[in-house]
C-alpha cells in the first residue's frame, strides 16, 4: 500500500513537470537580433534524434539541400545550401535555431529554405497542410542540438 501512494506521489510530481515544460507554439515565437534565445521546448534537444530528423527524407530533408560529411553514409546530399560542416562554428545554437525555425527571417523572403516551425507558407500551401509546421518543436531543439555538434577539425 505504502508502494502504491510513493508511486502515485511521484507521478503526480512528474506530471506537473511535464505540464510546465510546453511547447512555444509556431506564432508565438520571438526573432531578436536574428536569433530565438529561447528554446521552444524547455526541454534539451538531443542530438542523436537531430541527426535522425536532418537526414529523414520525411522531415527535415536537410540533405536534399546541405551536404554534411558525419552523415555520409546517407545518400544524395545536395549543394544547393552551404555544407553544415562546421556551421556550430559559424552561428550560435540561438541563430541555428531561429535559421531552422523561419530562414527567411534570418536571410531573405528569396531564400528556398523552408520554414520548419512556422505557419508562414507562402503561396498556394495545400490545403492538407494549413495550420501545422513541418516540425515540432522537439524536433527542431533535437536539429539544433546535433547542428551544435558539427564543429570545424581542430
Amino acid at each position: 500500500m505504502h508502494r502504491f501512494f510513493v508511486c502515485a506521489a511521484m507521478a503526480g510530481v512528474l506530471g506537473s513537470q511535464v505540464a510546465i515544460a510546453s511547447d512555444i507554439a509556431p506564432t508565438d515565437v520571438k526573432f531578436e537580433d536574428m536569433s530565438i534565445g529561447q528554446s521552444l521546448t524547455g526541454v534539451p534537444g538531443n542530438p542523436e534524434e537531430g541527426a535522425k530528423v536532418l537526414a529523414n527524407r520525411g522531415l527535415g530533408n536537410c540533405l536534399a539541400c546541405h551536404a554534411v560529411t558525419p552523415l555520409e553514409s546517407e545518400q544524395f546530399h545536395g549543394n544547393v545550401g552551404p555544407s553544415l560542416d562546421g556551421v556550430a562554428d559559424r552561428w550560435s545554437a540561438e541563430e541555428l535555431r531561429a535559421i531552422v525555425v523561419n530562414a527567411k527571417h534570418i536571410f531573405t523572403e528569396q531564400t528556398v529554405m523552408p520554414a520548419f516551425y512556422s505557419l508562414e507558407y507562402g503561396i498556394n500551401p495545400r490545403k492538407d497542410l494549413e495550420g501545422k509546421t513541418i516540425l515540432t518543436a522537439q524536433q527542431v531543439e533535437d536539429v539544433v542540438a546535433y547542428l551544435g555538434t558539427l564543429k570545424e577539425p581542430e
